[in-house]
């Protein structure tokens, strides 16, 4: 079973959630971006959550399958097309052996994500398939996705089986009615506010700094990947001058160098830094913050650690219901 690439898009890689037990050693996490698409569509196929999927930014790329397939897209809009007609997503559809997905431009967000019943097949590269890109492991050969590489697909769980045999006799044409609710899509939100704790060093920041992080808007630049964000807007600065020992950092840790722009790490950043972090994104808002393009503005609103940790566990019990309801269907 198998996927040729037609056209490989801007940037086209193999994640699941990331290389973790080794950042000791300097070998960054890596993992998708938006690690909530990325578990919606893994298990909109029966997939485990952690399974390797496809992560494609800003513009997609378009696919050959070899096979019948169990598919689901998540994560930003960037105009899928199966067989000359709208892709649907958030929910599993079924593509049948020399079915054409093509992905275009992004409409909403930034990244989307393909996942495959059985998972991508590639090697575990340190526990995890996730690409790397600077170092080259991990994923397909440790690089992007280019064109002509053909894809293998792993075999399929006992669920994803079900999954497709229900699917088969309810929806011969890949067409089903129901799908992920609307309340996980991370585009989808009442306000466009990036939630932050204050991070280790913020009260060495000044006055004026601390007040501008929480009131003044940044602009995502272009120099801008999956290492970091990096922000233009009103400088920020310390009180006063000071060498750092570097410590740990994480998604989400936002570091101030020298110049005052903010830098927001994301899923390929180093292990350790040594510029002071103002404020720490929290995690309930990370995939949210990965469905932002350069050009676009971010503003931050503080919260308590309190209030993340039960976002956090809000939207996860909320995964759970989902999953259930996902099993109910199967039954």
């Amino acid at each position: 079973m198998t996927i040729k690439v037609n056209k490989s898009g801007l940037l086209t890689s193999i994640q699941d959630l990331g290389r973790y037990g080794s950042q000791q050693y300097g070998v960054i996490a890596s993992g998708a971006m938006d690690t909530l698409s990325h578990r919606i569509a893994n298990m909109l196929v029966g997939n485990s959550e952690n399974e390797a999927a496809i992560e494609m930014t800003m513009l997609g790329s378009h696919f050959e399958f070899q096979s019948d397939s169990l598919i689901s897209i998540c994560g930003g809009d960037l105009s899928p097309i199966l067989n000359d007609r709208p892709a649907k997503m958030w929910r599993p559809l079924i593509v049948k052996k020399g079915g054409l997905l093509k992905f275009g431009g992004a409409k909403k967000g930034c990244r989307a994500y393909l996942a495959v019943a059985g998972g991508i097949g590639v090697p575990e590269v340190m526990g995890s398939k996730s690409t790397y890109l600077r170092a080259g492991i991990g994923g397909y050969e440790g690089r992007a996705i280019e064109n002509g590489d053909i894809l293998s697909i792993g075999e399929m769980s006992a669920q994803s089986i079900k999954l497709h045999e229900s699917l088969l006799d309810s929806a011969p044409h890949s067409e089903i009615e129901w799908s992920a609710s609307p309340e996980f899509i991370p585009f989808l939100r009442e306000d466009d506010f990036v939630r932050v704790i204050k991070g280790r060093q913020f009260d060495d920041f000044s006055e004026e700094s601390k007040s501008m992080i929480f009131t003044e808007s940044y602009k995502i630049t272009p120099n801008s990947d999956r290492m970091g964000y990096r922000m233009d807007g009103p400088l920020l600065s310390l009180e006063e001058k000071t060498e750092m020992i570097s410590e740990a950092v994480s998604f989400g840790t936002i570091q101030v160098p020298a110049d005052g722009n903010p830098i927001i790490l994301l899923a390929d950043r180093q292990t350790t830094g040594g510029y002071p972090k103002i404020a720490q994104v929290a995690s309930v808002d990370l995939p949210y913050l990965a469905q932002y393009k350069p050009g676009q503005v971010v503003r931050f609103k503080e919260i308590s650690l309190e209030e993340a940790q039960e976002l956090l566990l809000d939207i996860e019990r909320r995964l759970q219901l989902f999953k259930q309801g996902l099993m109910l269907k199967l039954n």
